[in-house]
C-alpha cells in the first residue's frame, strides 16, 4: 500500500494538446498556464503544444494577445484541442478600412490583376456622387508613393501595367509639387484650386493641397529603428537584397549619436544580425549589412514578432520608434494571409512603434500585403525599383518617410450644392471587401515631416453662375499630433472659395498629366477615351523638360505608348516615310 501511494505521488502526465481560431488556423505562441503548477509554455508553429502536470485531473488557461482567453478542465492523460474566439476589441480593429468615402457608394466591380505571382488589391473606382443628396465626402491623408515606382517597373520592363497596381493619388503625390510651409506652430496649411478639366470641357477639377510641418533633422526625437530584412532564398537577385543592402548604407548616413539601429533578419530562420548599436557607429552598421546574404524560406509572421519585440525592448519614450522591413513581401512559412498578418501588426501597433515597409523585387511580389501591413501598422510604404528611388526615398525624403508629425489623419469635404452639382474623387479608390462591408470605416493615416498631399475631384457645376456662389464647400481635417501626451484628436477647418478658373500654374497642370496617365493606365471609364496621343501632346506641353523626376515621365509616356500602341506607332512611321 505504501509504495503505491508513493508511485502516485510521483507520476507525471504528459499533456498535449493544439490551439486554433474559430477557422481552424493554429495560434503561434498562445500561452498555456497550467494552474497546479503555475507552469506554462506556448504552442508551436503549427499551434501545438505539451506540458507535464503531476496530476491525473489539472486545469489550463490558454490565451493570446487578441483573443478570448480560455479556462478548461481536463484530463492530462488526454489530447485537448482548444479552440480560441477573436475579442470583441480585435475584431473592432480589423474591420475593413476605408480610404475614402460617400454615403452611397455602390461602385461597379473592376477584374482582379495578377500578373505571374504577383498580388495587387481588386478596387473600386469612386463614381459621380449627386452632391444635393449626398454633400458629404472624405478621405485618408496616408497617401504612399509606391504605386508610381511599381509602374515604373513594369513600363521600363516593356510590360502591361496590372490595372489594379495603379493607384493615381500615389501618381500624383509622388511629386512634391508644393511647399507651402505652415504658419507659426500650426501642423497643417490647406490650400485649393479649380482648373479645367481636360477630358471633359463640361468639368471642372478641384485640387485641395495640404502641406504639414517639416521639422529641420537637428530637432527630430532620437530613433530607434529595427531593420527587417527579408534574406530568404527569393532575395538573391540584383534588384532584392543587393538592393536593399545598398539603400540602408545609404540611410545610415543620416543616423546621429543619439539614434540607435537594430537588425532583425529572416531567412530559414530569424534572428538578430545587429544588436542596438548607436548611429555614430556608422562602420560596424555598414558592415554588418554588408555581411547579409540570402537563403532559405520566408517566415514573415515570425520575423515581425521578432522585429516588434525588439524596437519594443529598446523603446525610446518620445521617440521614434520604427520597425522598417525590406522584403518582397513573398511569405511562404507561417501565417501569410493578408488578414493574419494585419490581426498580428494590429496588436502590436498599440505599443507606439510604426512600420515602414519598402518592396523590392518582381515576378512574386506581393503589393497588397505591404499595403496591409503599412496601413495596420500606423506607417508608410514604398517600393525601391533602383537604387535612385532608394535614395529618394531614405535620403531626400527622410523626414516624410520617417519622421511622422500626425496619425491617424483624414479629411472630411463638404460640398456645396448650389455650386456642384455632382462630384467625383479622382483616386483614393476602396478594396472591393471593404466597399461590401456595411461595418468599415474611414482609416486616417501618418503624416510625415514635411510631406505634401494633393487630392483631385472632378466637379459637374450646377449652371449658376459663379459671381452668384463664391464657395465651394467646407474642409476639416482631423487628427492626432503624434507630440501630445497623451494623444487627443484635434481638427482644423478650411473654406474652399472659388476665385476663379486657374489656367497658369504649371504644377496643377503637370499634376492634371500626372492623372491622366494614371486613369488611362487604369483603363478608367471616366477618362471619356482620350487618346494616348492627346495624353502625350498634353503632358509634352506641361512637363518641365530640366527637371529630372519630369522629363523621366515623360519618357514613361512614350514607352507606354510603344507597349499600348505598338501597331499604330509602325502604321505611323510607314506613312511617314511615304
Amino acid at each position: 500500500m505504501l509504495l503505491f501511494i508513493t508511485s502516485s505521488v510521483n507520476a507525471q502526465y504528459f499533456m498535449r494538446g493544439n490551439v486554433k481560431d474559430n477557422l481552424g488556423a493554429p495560434l503561434v505562441r498562445a500561452k498555456i498556464l497550467l494552474h497546479s503548477s503555475k507552469t506554462g509554455t506556448f504552442a508551436d508553429y503549427d499551434g501545438t503544444f505539451g506540458i507535464i502536470s503531476k496530476l491525473i485531473r489539472d486545469s489550463i488557461t490558454v490565451s493570446l494577445d487578441g483573443y478570448e482567453p480560455k479556462t478548461l478542465l481536463i484530463k492530462t492523460n488526454e489530447e485537448q484541442n482548444v479552440v480560441l474566439k477573436i475579442s470583441a476589441e480585435t475584431f473592432a480593429k480589423n474591420k475593413p478600412r476605408l480610404i475614402s468615402f460617400t454615403k452611397d457608394a455602390k461602385a461597379k466591380e473592376r477584374h482582379n490583376s495578377f500578373i505571374s505571382a504577383e498580388s495587387y488589391f481588386k478596387l473600386v473606382e469612386n463614381e459621380f456622387v449627386d452632391a444635393t443628396k449626398f454633400p458629404y465626402s472624405g478621405f485618408s491623408l496616408n497617401v504612399n508613393k509606391a504605386s508610381y515606382s511599381n509602374v515604373r517597373r513594369f513600363i521600363n520592363t516593356n510590360s502591361r501595367v496590372p490595372t489594379d497596381a495603379v493607384r493615381v493619388e500615389e501618381f500624383v503625390n509622388y511629386f512634391n509639387l508644393y511647399d507651402d510651409k505652415p504658419n507659426g506652430n500650426d501642423i497643417f496649411k490647406i490650400n485649393s484650386s479649380v482648373t479645367n478639366c481636360p477630358w471633359n470641357n463640361n468639368n471642372n477639377l478641384l485640387f485641395v493641397r495640404l502641406n504639414a510641418k517639416k521639422i529641420p533633422l537637428d530637432n527630430l526625437p532620437a530613433g530607434n529603428f529595427v531593420f527587417l530584412i527579408d534574406v530568404s532564398g527569393s532575395m538573391d537577385m540584383p534588384n532584392r537584397l543587393p538592393l536593399i543592402k545598398e539603400a540602408f548604407q545609404l540611410f545610415t548616413k543620416n543616423l546621429r549619436a543619439i539614434d540607435k539601429l537594430s537588425i532583425v533578419t529572416y531567412g530559414g530562420k530569424v534572428g538578430t544580425w545587429l544588436a542596438p548599436t548607436n548611429g555614430d557607429e556608422k562602420e560596424k552598421i555598414n558592415n554588418s549589412i554588408e555581411l547579409l546574404y540570402a537563403e532559405g524560406d520566408t517566415p514573415g509572421e515570425w520575423a515581425l514578432e521578432a522585429a516588434y519585440k525588439m524596437a519594443k525592448a529598446t523603446f525610446i519614450k518620445n521617440g521614434n520608434n520604427r520597425v522598417i522591413i525590406a522584403t518582397d513581401a513573398d511569405f511562404n512559412v507561417g501565417e501569410t494571409s493578408e488578414k493574419a498578418l494585419q490581426a498580428l501588426v494590429a496588436k502590436q501597433r498599440e505599443s507606439g512603434v510604426f512600420l515602414t515597409c519598402l518592396g523590392v523585387g518582381s515576378g512574386n511580389f506581393k503589393d497588397s500585403k505591404l499595403q496591409t501591413l503599412a496601413k495596420t501598422g500606423n506607417g508608410n510604404y514604398a517600393y525601391l525599383d533602383n537604387l535612385h528611388e532608394a535614395e529618394k526615398v531614405l535620403v531626400h525624403e527622410l523626414t516624410e518617410t520617417l519622421y511622422a508629425v500626425a496619425d491617424n489623419a483624414y479629411i472630411n469635404i463638404q460640398f456645396n450644392p448650389e455650386f456642384v452639382k455632382s462630384y467625383r474623387l479622382i483616386g483614393f479608390d476602396n478594396k472591393k471587401d471593404a466597399i461590401e462591408d456595411a461595418s468599415s470605416f474611414l482609416d486616417g493615416g501618418e503624416i510625415g515631416s514635411g510631406s505634401s498631399t494633393m487630392a483631385i475631384f472632378e466637379i459637374v457645376p450646377t449652371s449658376k453662375t459663379p459671381t452668384n456662389v463664391n464657395t465651394i464647400g467646407s474642409i476639416n481635417v482631423k487628427y492626432k499630433d503624434v507630440f501630445d501626451k497623451p494623444k487627443e484628436e484635434r481638427e482644423i477647418s478650411y473654406t474652399i472659395p472659388y476665385p476663379g478658373i486657374d489656367s497658369t500654374d504649371v504644377k496643377l497642370k503637370f499634376a492634371t498629366a500626372l492623372t491622366v496617365f494614371g486613369l488611362k493606365l487604369k483603363e478608367s471609364p471616366y477618362l471619356n477615351k482620350m487618346s494616348w496621343e492627346k495624353i502625350k501632346q498634353y503632358a509634352e506641353s506641361v512637363t518641365d523638360t530640366n527637371n529630372v523626376a519630369q522629363k523621366e515621365f515623360l519618357n514613361l509616356i512614350y514607352k507606354a505608348i510603344n507597349i499600348y500602341e505598338p501597331f499604330k506607332k509602325k502604321k505611323k512611321n510607314k506613312n511617314t516615310k511615304q
